[in-house]
This record gives C-alpha cells, structure tokens and sequence, in this order.
C-alpha cells in the first residue's frame, strides 16, 4: 500500500496562480454598476451584468445607424505615469461619438473595452468613471463594456482602452460633402488642447528631447506639464446637435489624427475649395512650445496636431451669425475660418490654409 503524503503533492494550477484575479474583475463590476447607471438613457433596457446590452430604438421614418470605434493612443503613456486614471475616459468617449456627430447622427449608446495587465478594483473604476462622464456630456448611454486582465502580456500598472459607439440620424437629415454648396461659411470651435492626437510627438519632444518632467511646473501652462497634457478633449456632440436643430448645417469635421486640412478635405466635396485663413485664430501655447522645444516645422505641426481647432462647422451663409451666437452661448469659443467656393481650373487641392498665424 502507498503513503500519501499532502504535503509533499505540488499546488494544483489555478486562473489566480496564472496571474487573473476572477474576484478582483467581480469587485470591479460592483464598483462600475452606479457610474454606468448615472450614464443612461430612457431607452436603455436591463442593466449591468448581462451578455449583452439592450437598446430600444425609437420612432424613426428612415432611421441610418452610424458606429465607430476609437481607442486614445499614447495619451494613456501619460495618465499611467502620473497614476492618474479618472479622465482619460473623456477622451475616448469624445474621440468616437464627435465622429458619429460630423453626419448628423445622435450618439444613442457606447461600449468600452479595457485591456489590463492586473485588475485593481478602485483603477478599473477611475477609468470607467472618467468613461460615464463623457457619456452626460455627450447624452449617449453606458451600455456595458469589458474588462481583460492580461497577466504576462502587460505589465501590472499598465492598460488600454478602446470603444465603439453607436448613434442614429434620419436619411433625409444626413449631413455630408454632398450638402456643401460655394459660398457656405466654415466656421471653427476651438479645442481644449491636444485632445487625443499627435501625443507620440508631444512626449518625444517634451519628455525626451527637452528632458521635462510631468510634475514640473510651467510658468506658460500656469500647471504641470503633465496635468496640461491630461487636459480632456472637448466633446462637441450635444453642441453639434442643437447647431443642427436651430441652423442650416451642411456638415461638420472632427479635427483628429491628420491635422485641420488633412481631415476637412474628407468632407469636401469635388470641384469646391475650402480656403481658410490661419491669421483667425492663435494656437495655444501648448503648440508654440512643442514647437520651438523640437524645432517642429510648421507642416509638420499642421498635419499632427488639432492647432487649436478641434471641430469644424460648415454653414450657410444666413445662418453665419445665429451659429456663432448659438455657440458663443454654449460656452464654445468659435469664430468664422473660412469660405468654400469653386475651385479653379488645375486646382487640386480641396482645402487651402492662407497667411500664417500671428505670433504667439
């Protein structure tokens, strides 16, 4: 007969040996239920928990659905080195329902996707909160999302995020090129700051080759550099909407990856130009710095960053001033950037960015 000896047997494999922590991702459900409940919509049906999300879609003639998915890019290298986690969901929310806005469509509901290296309950919720924030702003639902830890394939403190939002817009009120007419004005919203794009750079020149930290202070910021870094894109839909309801709008264009001319030209239609002018507006410091610190040309500058400019209206002409007055009261600094006309013979280019700006 063999002796057994317990103590001796080697530890059975467990998914908590592996490195996933199945009661931490529970405690993080608990903890995530009231912030996606505060970020809801009448016609959201069920709750937290279940396999999927149920939306109820209302009375629609021809309704058109639109989705995107976006994620925050290097932004998050910045929220994870200052261990700060609570706004970063503002900026993934605005960087997908902003596109859902440029045709028209109302942003119904999101789903986020958080991808982590260790599920820390209170850090799973910090994101999430900054996440059911930007949906009030917005006026879109929570509708439920998911997160994996990924022991081995990221670091403990390390994440990503990701979303995909859904929003709805009627056939006969779909915005586009083919609605843009010479003569229509463009008008400009001014952005918070980077927003979302072109961080890669920003910390390349700021971090590396100029050898700044993120807790030092700036005397041109009037913060640290790394809470003028997590200033949160500005989410536009909800100002988008009501320019919608009360003016003629052709359409709009959400200035990201790819700069203010490089992304207007996607809603210009052939044979119009967009000629803008430069000396509108001024940049905020933020540009001028990562600009002289790294010597940046100014195409270089144009073609990564927002420049201040982080949504773009095109109007009627009539309805020039109501836009700006209706903006104006929604606490959005806008002004008139341009016109669209004709394009002339062998003119290829649809949009033109005139002068330069004036100094800083």
């Amino acid at each position: 007969m063999t002796e057994h000896n317990d103590a001796a047997q080697p530890e059975g494999a467990s998914y908590a040996a592996a490195g996933v922590d199945i009661e931490a991702g529970d405690r993080a459900v608990e903890l995530i239920a009231p912030l996606a409940k505060a970020a809801t919509r009448p016609e959201v049906r069920g709750g937290i928990g279940g396999f999927a999300g149920l939306f109820a879609l209302g009375q629609y003639k021809e309704p058109l659905l639109a989705a995107g998915s976006d994620g925050v890019g290097t932004k998050l290298a910045v929220a994870q080195a200052m261990d700060k986690h609570d706004t970063i969901g503002e900026d993934l929310v605005a960087m997908v329902v902003d596109d859902l806005v440029v045709c028209g469509a109302e942003p119904l509901f999101l789903q986020d996707y958080i991808a982590i290296g260790k599920v820390v309950p209170e850090h799973v919720a910090s994101i999430v909160s900054g996440i059911a924030e930007g949906c009030k702003k917005a006026g879109c639902a929570l509708l439920g999302g998911e997160t994996a830890e990924h022991p081995g394939l990221m670091e403990p403190g390390e994440y990503d995020v990701s979303a995909t939002a859904v929003g709805v817009v009627e056939a006969e009120d779909l915005l586009g090129p083919d609605r843009v007419r010479a003569g229509d004005v463009v008008l400009a919203m001014a952005s918070s700051g980077l927003h979302s794009n072109g961080y890669s750079l920003a910390r390349y020149v700021l971090l590396e080759k100029a050898g700044l930290r993120l807790d030092e202070q700036v005397e041109d910021f009037g913060r640290t550099l790394g809470e003028e870094l997590l200033e949160p894109t500005r989410i536009y839909a909800k100002d988008c909407l009501e320019l919608v309801a009360e003016t003629d709008v052709r359409t709009f264009c959400h200035v990201t990856g790819g700069g203010l001319a490089g992304n207007l030209a996607r809603v210009m239609p052939e044979g119009l130009v967009a000629e803008l002018s430069r000396g509108t507006w001024t940049p905020g410091q933020i540009f001028r710095t990562i600009q002289d610190l790294g010597q940046v040309s100014q195409a270089e500058m144009e073609k990564t960053f927002n420049m201040g400019v982080g949504m773009i209206a095109i109007v009627a002409p009539q309805d020039r001033d109501r836009a700006l007055a209706l903006l104006t009261a929604r606490h959005i600094d806008a002004w008139e950037l341009g016109t669209v006309r004709r394009a002339e013979a062998g003119e290829e280019d649809r949009v033109i960015l005139d002068g330069s700006h004036p100094r800083y």
